[in-house]
């Protein structure tokens, strides 16, 4: 049974326990929000620039391709870490880096303008669940009815997490539980969140997390809990995204999922009553 009946929703594994959900921790961009989508439209082309400047023969195309695999693949760490990869290659190419902040920065500067534009269209009127991923606040109000523990853990430094999470009124279902880095601290990790969490009294077994990155399913299916991928078109807000979705099964997915639609559906299966 690849997927659940007269749904989109895929099962890798079958072999998880069920019935005993406490605990659920979420990513933030591209699996709660969109007002940062597209951010990788801005830091692979950045970096592919400075990897073409350092007087390479490769092409423009695989610089495009190995950058994206690097960025995707640390996709739930801080964006320092994608930054000193970044500089690494260039070491690589015989070329002297500057300071990752400084290409951290770099991007931040060319995002911000776009996450300004985002947040001013909802303070005018725009519904805010038109920059989250479909049906994600019902899902949350469905989890906290419940009264399972909802966790959000971002590799977006957290000041910019909880200012996004208010524009888009989700942030009381997290209350005090946003985590991310400070700053420049390279130090934050989604596994020391997952331990936070399972060191509160809450077993591997009764953690679910969802996120469309390769660290986030990586740490959850590390820890033994039920990783849900979502492979989310963020664009288009329908569907699933395939080069998402091969990613997420390889970093060790349960479930991949496109939206929150069916909701409903995954919960029952879940064992979460509804």
């Amino acid at each position: 049974m690849p997927f659940l009946p007269d749904t989109q929703i895929e099962i890798i594994r079958h072999d998880h326990p069920r019935g005993d959900l406490r605990a659920v921790m979420f990513d933030f961009d591209g699996t709660l929000s969109l007002v940062r989508r597209d951010w990788q439209g801005i830091m692979i082309p950045q970096m592919v620039a400075h990897l073409s400047a350092t007087g390479t023969a490769e092409t423009r195309e695989h610089l495009t391709a190995l950058v994206e695999e690097f960025v995707m693949k640390l996709n739930g760490k801080p964006t320092i870490h994608q930054m000193h990869e970044l500089a690494r290659q260039l070491r690589l190419r015989n070329a002297e880096p500057r300071d990752p902040q400084h290409y951290k920065q770099e991007f931040l500067d060319g995002l911000e303008a776009e996450i300004a534009r985002r947040l001013d269209a909802i303070k005018n009127g725009m519904p805010a669940d038109e920059l989250t991923v479909p049906e994600v606040r019902r899902l949350l109000e469905r989890l906290d009815a419940r009264g399972i523990k909802l966790y959000l853990a971002s590799g977006t430094e957290v000041v910019n997490v909880r200012r996004e999470l208010a524009a888009l009124g989700l942030a009381g279902f997290f209350g005090e539980h946003v985590y991310g880095p400070v700053s420049d601290d390279d130090g934050f990790t989604k596994a020391g969140i997952i331990a936070q969490i399972l060191a509160t009294g809450v077993a591997p077994h009764q953690l679910a997390g969802f996120g469309d990155g390769f660290v986030e399913i990586e740490e959850l299916k590390k820890a033994g809990g039920l990783a849900v991928g979502v492979a989310s078109e963020e664009e288009t807000r329908q569907g699933v995204n395939p080069t998402k979705r091969d990613r997420l099964i390889r970093a060790g997915a349960d479930i991949i999922i496109g939206d929150y639609r069916e909701h409903d559906q995954l919960l029952a299966w879940l064992g979460v009553e509804i």
